[in-house]
């Protein structure tokens, strides 16, 4: 489904990732993880086609992303940051509702029946069919990422990125947000999402991408990637990993 190829990111003139090679396939959940600065989010708006790589290739559906209409891209990436603003007078379903553009000509505004049909199906699919006519400004942390998720899913792409949709959340919405994703993936969607918690990222990511050095350190199940010496290289922490009934789980050492 997406497929990186000796990718080279560069920002303001400095290179900031190289040697990146990864394969991910449709279905699958995987979690993008690293020190702060280090290009997590430059690397999901590359997969999304607003950043081309200095060097190498990324394609979708075996095109590649970057080269591909704005609107074509549209239909096949979706793509969450953790910065939307939304005017506070707009509804849920109107936010939700920005995802169709991608299914419209530039000069179509009016919503049809499949759009509004697909607006309804990703209020549902994060349980907020009830929450339609709300005022966005009224919600929750946990309801807005939902909402955030929601637009992303209303657009109908294969492809859903997400930039940190758990930040400033706590542990049982972060829960509900993290198992709602898994429920995507395993529907069929492939779910890359940036995360900061190393243990959730193993506790729901079918693998892991890990970022340091300026390189792509690692890439592989939890269990393989979450060890002390690669952790401590992305990091720069003396890390301990524990094997649980439940999985690996990681800890700072001492």
């Amino acid at each position: 489904m997406i497929d990186l190829r000796d990718v080279r990111l560069n920002v303001a003139g400095r290179e900031l990732l190289r040697d990146v090679d990864a394969c991910i396939g449709g279905g699958e959940f995987i979690a993008i993880l690293g020190r702060n600065g280090v290009g997590k989010t430059t690397l999901l708006r590359a997969m999304n086609g607003w950043h081309a790589p200095a060097h190498g290739a990324i394609a979708v559906g075996g095109d590649a992303i970057h080269a591909l209409p704005a609107r074509e891209r549209a239909r096949r990436v979706a793509l969450v940051t953790a910065d939307e603003e939304f005017t506070d007078a707009l509804r849920v379903r109107d936010v939700v509702a920005i995802g169709r553009f991608a299914h419209h000509r530039w000069w179509q505004w009016n919503e049809t029946a499949s759009d509004e049909d697909a607006v309804e199906r990703a209020l549902a699919a994060v349980r907020l069919e009830s929450y339609g006519e709300r005022l966005f400004s009224t919600l929750s942390s946990g309801e807005r990422q939902r909402t955030w998720i929601a637009l992303g899913l209303a657009q109908a792409t294969p492809v859903l990125l997400l930039d940190e949709p758990t930040s400033h959340l706590d542990v049982r919405v972060a829960h509900d947000v993290l198992s709602l994703l898994r429920e995507l993936a395993r529907d069929g969607k492939t779910i890359v999402c940036v995360l900061h918690d190393l243990n959730d990222a193993a506790a729901y990511a079918d693998r892991i991408a890990l970022l340091g050095c300026g390189r792509l350190l690692a890439f592989g199940a939890p269990r393989d990637v979450l060890r002390g010496t690669l952790v401590e290289e992305a990091y720069g922490i003396a890390m301990e990993s524990v094997e649980t009934a439940r999985g690996i789980r990681i800890f700072p050492a001492g």
